[in-house]
Order: C-alpha cells, then sequence, then structure tokens
C-alpha cells in the first residue's frame, strides 16, 4: 500500500508477570533480616518466597496498514491491547517483536498529562510540547492563542501544571495535540474524563482535523463517536485483531458478540463488578410474574428489568440503574434509581436487594436492544460502567407496535411509540 502513513508488521508486546507461591504466606521485614542472619552463621533459616513468571502478550502478531488522511478507530474491552498498542505506535513503549513504520510526525494523547513536565508552567509546556514534535518557535507562536483559547486556561497560562486540575489537563493537552499540526494525531479514552461540552469541542476538532488530510487514530468506548467520527473500526480481543472494516459492520459484530445469548445475566464464579456498596448477581428481564422473558418480545408486552445485588456496607451514594441502546449502538435511554425525588427512592439495605422497573410500553421499535447495568458511588466509582464492564442483557421487539389495521411492522425511526390523538 503505498500511500501508506503507518505500517504495523507482526507486532507483538509481551510482558512477564511474576506471582508469589500460593503457599506463602506474609513475611514481616524484620523475619527476612532474622533469616538472613541465621544462615550467614550457618543456622539455616526461612528460605526467600517461590515466584513463578507467566508470559502475558498484551498485543500479539498485529499487522496493518492505515493510509494517510484515514480516520481509524480502535474498539475492544478492557485489557484488548488497545492502549498498548497505542503506546507502541507513539514510541512510548518498544514492541517485543515486529516493526512499527511511520510516515509523519506524530502527536499522542492517552492520558492526562502525558508530556507534561509538572513544574513549568502551561505556557512553557505548550513551547515545550511543539519543540518535541519538531516545530519551530515560530510555528508554535502563530499557533498559541488558538491553543490557549481551546484550552480556556488563559487565567493560570503562568501557574505550574502541578496545581491544575485533571480536567484542566486535559484541555490544555488536547489542545496542544490537535492544534500543533501533527500528520497523525493519536487520541485514547482519556476524552471520558472531560465534561459534555468539552468532549463535543474535541470531537468536533477531531472531524476538523481529519477533514484536513490528518490520520487520526481513535480508541474509544464511546461507540457511537466512534461510528460517527471514523471512516474504519479495527475490533481487539487479548491482543489481537478479530475485525477491520467499516465502524458500522464492526460495531455491530463486537456488540453481538458481547451481549448474552438469553435475557438474563448472573453472577458467575464471582468474575463480575463488584463494591462493598453494591455488587450484582443477576440482571434480568421479566414479566409481570416476574418469570424469564423470552429473547423476542411483543411492543405491548410488559418487559420489567430486574436488578438484584448483594450489599455489604450500605452507601447512600450508590446509584443504579441500567442503560437501554438500539441494535445500532445508539444510546436511548439512562434510567437510575434516583431519578425521582429522594423519599421515594427503593431502600438500598445490607444483604440481598431486589429492583425492579419497568419499560414504558409502546415505546420500542422492531429490531434488537440491549441492555446495560449501571452502579456507581455518585461522583467517586464506577461499579458497572457502560460499554466497559457491565453485565449485558439483549432481546428483540417483534410485533405488537399498535392494535391499528394499518402499521403492524418495524417503522421509520429508532423509537415507535404510540401516542393518543383526540379531536380539540
Amino acid at each position: 500500500m503505498s500511500d501508506a502513513i503507518i505500517t504495523i508488521e507482526n507486532i507483538g508486546k509481551m510482558y512477564n508477570l511474576r506471582h508469589a507461591g500460593q503457599s506463602q504466606s506474609y513475611t514481616a521485614f524484620r523475619d527476612v533480616l532474622a533469616g538472613r542472619f541465621k544462615r550467614m552463621i550457618g543456622l539455616g533459616g526461612p528460605k526467600s518466597p517461590t515466584q513463578t513468571r507467566e508470559e502475558f502478550w498484551a498485543v500479539r502478531d498485529i499487522s496493518l496498514q492505515i493510509k494517510s488522511g484515514e480516520v481509524v478507530g480502535i474498539i475492544g474491552r478492557n485489557g484488548a491491547g488497545k492502549s498498548t498498542l497505542l503506546k507502541i505506535l507513539s514510541r512510548i513503549t518498544e514492541p517485543t517483536c515486529g516493526r512499527v513504520t511511520l510516515g509523519g510526525r506524530i502527536a499522542s494523547l492517552l492520558e492526562v498529562g502525558t508530556g507534561f513536565h509538572s513544574e513549568l508552567t502551561g505556557r512553557e509546556n505548550i513551547y515545550l510540547n511543539g519543540a518535541i514534535l519538531g516545530m519551530s518557535m515560530a510555528e508554535i507562536r502563530s499557533k498559541f492563542d488558538t491553543i490557549v483559547d481551546f484550552a480556556d486556561v488563559s487565567r493560570f497560562l503562568d501557574t505550574p501544571v502541578k496545581h491544575y486540575s485533571s480536567g484542566m489537563y486535559l484541555r490544555l493537552a488536547f489542545a496542544i495535540a490537535a492544534h500543533l499540526d501533527p500528520e497523525i494525531l493519536v487520541v485514547d479514552e482519556v476524552l471520558a474524563v472531560g465534561d459534555a461540552e468539552f468532549q463535543k469541542r474535541c470531537l468536533g476538532k477531531m472531524k476538523d482535523v481529519a477533514k484536513s488530510g490528518r490520520t487520526v487514530l481513535f480508541v474509544s468506548h464511546q461507540l457511537n463517536a466512534v461510528a460517527t467520527l471514523c471512516t474504519r473500526c479495527v475490533c481487539l480481543v487479548k491482543g489481537k485483531v478479530v475485525d477491520d472494516g467499516t465502524p458500522d459492520d464492526v460495531i455491530n459484530g463486537y456488540l453481538s458478540d458481547q451481549t448474552s445469548t438469553e435475557a438474563e445475566w448472573t453472577l458467575q464464579n464471582e468474575d463480575g463488578p463488584s463494591n462493598p456498596g453494591f455488587t450484582p448477581t443477576r440482571l434480568a428481564l421479566v414479566n409481570e410474574s416476574l418469570g424469564l422473558l423470552g429473547k423476542s418480545i411483543r411492543a405491548n408486552q410488559r418487559i420489567g428489568v430486574l436488578i438484584e445485588g448483594q450489599v455489604e456496607a450500605p452507601n447512600p451514594m450508590v446509584t443504579i440503574g441500567f442503560v437501554v441502546y438500539a441494535q445500532s449502538g445508539e444510546t436511548l435511554w439512562w434510567s437510575l434509581h434516583t431519578d425521582t425525588a429522594p423519599d421515594q427512592w427503593p431502600l438500598i439495605k445490607r444483604g440481598q436487594n431486589r429492583l425492579l422497573a419497568w419499560l414504558p410500553e409502546h415505546w420500542l421499535n422492531e429490531g434488537g436492544y440491549r441492555i446495560e447495568l449501571v452502579a456507581l458511588v455518585h461522583s467517586a466509582q464506577w461499579i458497572s460502567q457502560p460499554m466497559v464492564n457491565a453485565p449485558t442483557v439483549s432481546f428483540e421487539i417483534r410485533g405488537g407496535l399498535s392494535e391499528s389495521p394499518y402499521w403492524h411492522h418495524v417503522r421509520p425511526g429508532l423509537m415507535a411509540p404510540v401516542v393518543s390523538f383526540e379531536s380539540v
């Protein structure tokens, strides 16, 4: 591919994981010193804990060619190797094997504060990052005001960045990476740190970068953003490329692999999201008798979302709910148990809890849908984060759209609500 700006040939990155022997108990520092002293004078002593090594391949056998001007989304679950791949492309991490050939200057935004010197001011870091990218002082000056305006940090421009909040860090880092005219822009999931208005501006700027003919690599769990922004999509599973094509095709395949084959998820072998304030144990779609629904459901049926979980330490900040997605990956709505007035919230008590919510009848069009569990400690910590580690169920709406003799099947649009009309 003669016009490839990035060529990746059989890239692999392996790490050695060390594990202490399972039979080893905790050893205090004084015990280690005493043991060594006893061995020195010939009295023996406890041996050092045995360790085993395990080879872990974060990415393996990845070969890709990316054309100049392509906007490529990289998707996959946590631990799939997305960030490791970007670090290799950005020359932050050396690959264990394989080779990467870059045909242009690359700017990377991999995590908050990457490439910043904490003791330098915002102004100094702009010039430092520009110099790292190989830009002249004149080039940096020509972009300086635009960067400061986009980042909205003019009041703190001469303050050391170690005093910046994470949001200020992110705004300045993205502004520098996007405005200093790299041929290749690499952006990791860090945009999730920003607020909604900043995310919108960032996506708009990346669209502008893409339209200018530069190449963008974009890792995100926000599949709608990937589908909107990208011209190509790559899916990673356990460090390997499993799909590469148009965003719609790759995202649909990814979602199909992530959703359950039944309308129920149950905790297996304690392998799921967990927190003392709430550990999900079951997510199910149920009928009015709380029996499990089938995968195919009529639009005029009542669909209950049943959430069960265990609480060790009740926390009033815990919020529980779900997100409804269309088959295309578009978010239809979020529902949380704290959406109503506080005196109407169901009690989350110590021990086993069951929460039930009913989907509005006659809202959904024919087609496939999935529901992901939401659980978090408000403004502090995710427990079950949609698109990341959330338990998921799926179902299909087939028939029952209305009582009309004129229209029984799928309608244009995402939703198909039945509303009442009257003469006035």
